[in-house]
């Protein structure tokens, strides 16, 4: 796998966190895993394969029920679960949920149940406000904490392909570095609390637009008569491919809407990258035309099916029928 150090990929000086320089090792760092959803689980699965201790909570515990089998403790509250570990990572929704966990809401947060010399690591697509405000109070109890979320779906979470946008402190990132090995094939330290966040605003920015003139492509194949998958064949190893189209248009021409990133899950990111643009001044035209057909998803009731299923709103809003196998 391919890496960039923390050393190399950004200009972020150590800070003094308490934290050795060492790295962490599979057999002596138990990490505790909260959220244990499409993604949060097969990224477990690699961490156990790969041999570290793990111990997990979840909302709905049947979704952390596959992992117990192969090595994973359960662990019945956030407290017992960062009483437990040395590394914390919650891999959630929505930053509403990152704040109670992490922070606390009407019970105490993890933050709360960290003693010092922890680290936190957030890989929830969030918002960099809150990632900075983390770092802030976690920094207060001797903890580090780190915003790393991540893209490549479900394909890259099941083969610890995805990249990782890293934001924290350079040294506490470096020491993690064995789990970003298991967990992706790029990682980078993009900067300070929140760099990751924005990074990540960043990739959602650039799939919306993408996704929007993917379906618009196959439409017109569809239309023009074209053999779609032979159509594929060609534009997808040219100057227009892109992961999204490689990935996501053939489950769109095999109808299969299964959810490898929920609709409501893209229209929560697409919504931050937007209030984020605006606070910027950055022009995202494609972004709000993008979100805005996904909303329309999402108010029909189709907010839990896989974002391929724009497909579906673009051919309805041209009046068209999709006419996949």
């Amino acid at each position: 796998m391919t890496s960039l150090s923390a050393q190399e990929s950004a200009p972020v000086s150590a800070t003094a966190s308490g934290l050795s320089p060492a790295p962490i090792s599979a057999g002596e760092t138990e990490i505790g895993w909260v959220g244990t959803g499409v993604m949060g689980a097969a990224m477990c699965s690699n961490l156990l394969a790969a041999g570290f201790g793990l111990c997990v909570h979840s909302r709905t515990k049947s979704k952390a029920e596959p992992l117990l089998p192969h090595g994973a403790d359960w662990c019945d509250t956030p407290a017992e679960l960062a009483e437990r570990s040395d590394v914390i990572v919650t891999m959630l929704g929505y930053p509403s949920d990152v704040r109670d966990i992490v922070l606390g809401g009407e019970k105490p947060g993890l933050l709360a149940h960290c003693s010092g010399g922890e680290t936190l690591v957030d890989m929830t697509t969030s918002e960099s406000a809150l990632a900075a405000e983390i770092a802030e109070q976690a920094a207060a109890k001797g903890v580090a904490s780190i915003d790393a979320p991540v893209s490549g779906g479900d394909v890259g979470a099941r083969n610890g392909t995805l990249s990782i946008m890293i934001g924290g402190d350079a040294e506490a990132v470096a020491r993690l570095e064995p789990i970003w090995e298991v967990l992706g094939s790029k990682w980078v330290l993009q900067g300070g609390p929140g760099a990751g966040q924005h990074t990540k605003m960043v990739n959602q920015i650039l799939i919306a637009s993408t996704m929007v003139g993917i379906c618009e492509a196959l439409l017109y194949a569809q239309e023009a008569g074209l053999d779609a998958e032979q159509v594929l064949e060609s534009v997808a190893s040219g100057a227009a491919g892109s992961w999204s189209l490689s990935n996501l248009a053939p489950r769109m021409l095999a109808g299969n809407f299964d959810p490898g990133f929920y609709i409501e899950h893209f229209v929560k990111d697409m919504s931050i990258a937007q209030a984020e643009a605006a606070s910027l001044g950055s022009p995202a035209p494609g972004l709000s035309l993008a979100l805005e057909r996904y909303q329309q998803l999402a108010a029909e009731g189709h907010g839990r099916l896989g974002t391929q299923a724009l497909v579906l709103a673009m051919a309805e809003e041209a009046d068209l029928e999709w006419q996949h196998k």
